[in-house]
């Protein structure tokens, strides 16, 4: 892992966002836990895992890469916290699409925060590409956003919290390059897990959700936000939103063939927009740096 630094940041970033498309089946294959026990545990594998990333990495200077972090880190560490929590009740309570072509959204606010905080122009090439994501996730959202219940309208809105707080995330990475933003994750996983415990009623789970627990934090959440918070250093805000897209095309296929959660074919159409828009900024911009 201490290598990490030496692989191009957009390939970190698309195997980070890979790794984060197992989400939606791992928190609706949990048998009986809530979703604030999910939470709890969830960040505590997560907390561990990146403990021990940094542990590795640091060594004896692990207590001083949080104070080099600042205060920049703990505000990064506190906004992720409140989207991991926004995250697990929205899947708790609505469709895995449905939370992911939410979260894709982060693409506009990355390109905005970035264009405004940052002064990073937009290229004609990767403005294309958002707009042709976009098009995708709109044809998508508006098949697949259906209100069935109050539960559902509410997991929905309460969606929109996580592309906001991971924009501003990666906008406090691209700020600050030079400080290492992954202690941020360990302080977002403390607050995730304080906010499950004191919220649940209980933490007491079954093994086979304790187990999904660790997957989800040690996996999917653990490897995939080190993956994008590394490579997010060395990426443009907004290439890295249109390449976070792939958390949204991946999430809902995983959830068709393991959880039979069968999205309707305008959500494949929009998929494959999705995949188009993420090989045009790959192969333009690759033929444009050369």
């Amino acid at each position: 892992m201490i290598h990490l630094k030496k692989i191009p940041g957009p390939i970190l970033i698309f195997l980070g966002a890979l790794c984060l498309s197992f989400g939606g089946i791992i928190v609706k294959s949990f048998e009986g836990a809530t979703e604030w026990q999910i939470l709890f545990w969830r960040q505590f594998f997560f907390a561990i895992t990146v403990a021990v990333y940094l542990a590795f990495v640091y060594k004896r200077n692990f207590f001083s890469i949080f104070y080099k972090s600042g205060i920049p880190g703990f505000i990064a560490g506190l906004f992720l916290s409140l989207g991991f929590a926004s995250y697990v009740f929205a899947m708790y309570y609505t469709t895995v699409a449905n939370t992911l072509f939410i979260i894709t959204t982060e693409t506009i606010f990355l390109a905005f925060f970035g264009y405004i905080f940052l002064k990073e122009k937009i290229s004609l090439i990767t403005f294309i590409s958002i707009l042709l994501g976009m098009s995708g996730v709109l044809l998508i959202v508006g098949s697949s956003l259906t209100i069935q219940s109050s539960e559902q309208f509410f997991g929905n809105i309460v969606a929109f919290v996580m592309p906001v707080s991971f924009a501003i995330l990666i906008i406090i990475v691209r700020k600050y390059p030079n400080v290492d933003m992954v202690p941020a994750q360990f302080t977002a996983g403390i607050f995730a897990a304080f906010i499950g415990y004191f919220v649940a009623d209980k933490l007491l789970i079954s093994p086979n959700d304790l187990f999904l627990a660790f997957l989800a934090g040690f996996f999917q959440i653990g490897f995939g936000f080190i993956l994008i918070t590394v490579g997010s250093r060395t990426t443009p805000a907004a290439v890295v939103g249109v390449l976070m897209l792939t958390e949204a095309v991946f999430g809902p296929l995983w959830a068709w063939l393991f959880i039979n959660e069968i999205p309707p074919i305008t959500v494949i159409i929009g998929g494959g927009i999705i995949i188009f828009a993420i090989l045009f900024e790959f192969v333009l911009n690759k033929k444009n740096s050369t």
